[in-house]
């Protein structure tokens, strides 16, 4: 990596930690963990099934919407849906490439897709999660599942979703953020250096 890549890579994972440090703690959406908590415990499942980095890193980010807007932690209670996915694709792509960027935008989606694939998803749903879907448009209807389908980032994202339902575990021991500096890392200089 050029050196100014390296810096500006320092920049980005510094700039990273701070957002979780300064806004991490707040709670995350109607559950009983931090908006840091659901990050550490849906990166550490990326881990554990042995993803690459772009999808720990997705996994670690997935959320960063939510760190980056003024709305209030009870917004959903409020129906105003946030679209953090939204806000967060912005912000990421101005930092890394597809692989990490497009399942984080997607993630959202995935839960209308797999509402409207499998029978008993809404019944696994926190009441919280179950109060934004309605709020995010509800099961996909054919051609949503369709389109969804046809993107190339349609499995990583149903994944993502899968380790989002489930890293809202109240004490759950994780690794401290600091340890997916590598996996940033590698993330920022592929982004950086895409020939490399």
């Amino acid at each position: 990596m050029p050196q100014n890549s390296s810096v500006n890579a320092a920049e980005i994972i510094e700039n990273i930690l701070s957002l979780f440090q300064e806004r991490g703690h707040s709670l995350y959406g109607g559950e009983a963990i931090t908006q840091l908590e659901h990050a550490l415990q849906a990166a550490m499942m990326a881990q554990r099934a042995k993803s690459n980095s772009s999808l720990i890193v997705a996994a670690l980010l997935h959320d960063v919407g939510h760190l980056l807007h003024d709305l209030p932690e009870d917004a959903p209670e409020q129906r105003v849906e946030d679209r953090h996915e939204e806000l967060a694709a912005v912000w990421l792509s101005e930092r890394f490439g597809p692989a990490v960027v497009q399942p984080v935008q997607l993630h959202v989606a995935a839960k209308r897709y797999l509402s409207a694939v499998e029978a008993d998803y809404q019944q696994r749903l926190s009441p919280a999660s179950i109060l934004s879907l309605k709020l995010q448009g509800g099961p996909m209807n054919q051609a949503e599942i369709e389109q969804f389908r046809a993107n190339p980032h349609c499995a990583d994202a149903v994944l993502l979703r899968r380790w989002d339902d489930a890293a809202k575990v109240p004490g759950l021991k994780t690794p401290p953020i600091e340890s997916y500096v590598n996996d940033l890392e590698r993330e920022l200089d592929i982004h950086a250096n895409p020939a490399a």
